[in-house]
């Protein structure tokens, strides 16, 4: 089995798990609180969904930079300097008084919370190869399943005793407690004779050479619209979970549950196979059974009512083979890159960002008017990323 090439704390794969977990978490955390954060503010429910939206427009731009700044100041100093703002940005929602604050502040953390999901990918392709770096990589998606499933079970327990403010209240905490435990125990894993220039030439030249990459290009367009097909959900759970399944604001495990379930076991699975089957193999397996679930889904909302739980467990379904398939295309779309992989990492992020700004802006008002329609997206979403990553094969062979 490869060795590390640097030295790996214990607890590694936690902490990179924690910091690459940070910015989904600060979206989940707070959707129980949107009839709430309207009331207060005495804004429209568009004028708060477009919250997400001013925090992932900014999430995809500065992911674009913040991987080819730690390629050339180091992996660390990023990290901590990042955390600080980021923290720095949430406490100023506790002070908010109007919605445009909020938009203001939001886009603020979106430009700071990506640096942790793009550099902790680079620090798994720093620290190891082959086999070893997809349990690495399949070890932090499963502990990044949590995320998703306890955030809104936190924001409504804080939403139903405290309010609106608590939730970035302890968004604050949460941030703060990540910068201290990086601090004392993330190591620099680019050493000084590797790390790139920061020239604009240079620059210009390897952002080219990555983003013009069929290969890159379609792996990234796998990653980005097989997440899309379960994110539609995610954007539109306030709507899909209390209204059309007439939950309680505290109620949302009901979809993040099997969410979680589905992307831990998943995650675990391809971690136990890695160095068994290929990662070709392992995507394929992915991909039909998320072909199963989104056809089961369809299926499930043209027969049935929507009710519980059957209109969530295509859902758990899905996210499991979405889980196979994840770490085995991020591996394969940094692969190419092995001088410029935080660069590398921060292309992924921005058009996996990107993608995701669409769906929460655009994608999922359009689609959260019933769960017909819902299934139908996810479905659509999955053949093209089932075409994308077909693509890839085709061009990087």
């Amino acid at each position: 089995m490869p060795t590390p090439k640097t030295s790996a704390p214990r607890g590694i794969a936690l902490m990179l798990a924690a910091l690459s977990a940070l910015g989904p978490f600060s979206i989940d955390t707070y959707l129980p609180s949107f009839h709430d954060i309207g009331q207060s503010l005495r804004a429209t429910p568009i004028e708060v969904q477009q919250t997400l939206t001013a925090y992932l427009i900014p999430f995809a731009i500065m992911a674009l930079w913040h991987g080819a700044i730690s390629d050339a100041f180091g992996r660390r100093r990023v990290i901590l300097v990042t955390l600080a703002l980021f923290g720095l940005s949430v406490a100023g929602c506790l002070f908010a008084t109007r919605i445009e604050h909020l938009w203001v502040l939001r886009a603020l953390q979106g430009m700071s919370a990506g640096a942790g999901i793009v550099i902790s990918r680079a620090i798994v392709r720093d620290l190891y190869d082959g086999p070893a770096a997809h349990r690495l990589m399949s070890h932090m998606n499963m502990m990044f399943a949590l995320a998703p499933a306890v955030a809104p079970l936190i924001g409504g327990r804080l939403q139903a005793w405290f309010g609106w403010r608590s939730v970035f209240a302890f968004l604050v905490l949460a941030t703060l407690a990540l910068w201290l435990a990086c601090w004392h125990l993330l190591p620099e894993t680019l050493p000084s004779e590797r790390r790139q220039s920061l020239h604009l030439g240079y620059l210009a030249r390897t952002y080219w050479k990555v983003l013009s990459s069929p290969a890159f290009l379609f792996a990234c367009g796998g990653l980005a619209l097989n997440f899309a097909g379960f994110f539609i959900y995610v954007m539109s759970a306030p709507v899909f979970l209390m209204r059309h399944l007439g939950v309680s604001e505290t109620g949302f495990l009901w979809l993040f549950g099997p969410a979680m379930v589905g992307l831990m076991a998943g995650s675990w699975l391809s971690g136990r196979l890695a160095g068994k089957l290929s990662l070709r193999q392992m995507i394929a397996r992915g991909y039909l059974v998320m072909g199963a679930a989104a056809l089961g889904n369809v299926a499930l909302n043209l027969w049935l009512p929507p009710v519980l739980p059957w209109s969530v467990a295509p859902i758990l379904v899905y996210t499991f083979g979405m889980s196979l398939a994840m770490p085995c295309l991020t591996l394969l779309a940094l692969d190419p890159f092995p001088m410029q992989r935080g660069l590398a990492a921060s292309c992924q992020m921005f058009l996996q960002a990107g993608s995701n700004g669409l769906v929460a802006g655009v994608l999922a008002p359009a689609l959260w008017g019933s769960t017909l329609t819902l299934a139908l997206g996810m479905g659509a979403l999955m053949l093209l990323g089932a075409t994308s990553a077909f693509l890839y094969r085709r061009f990087s062979s």
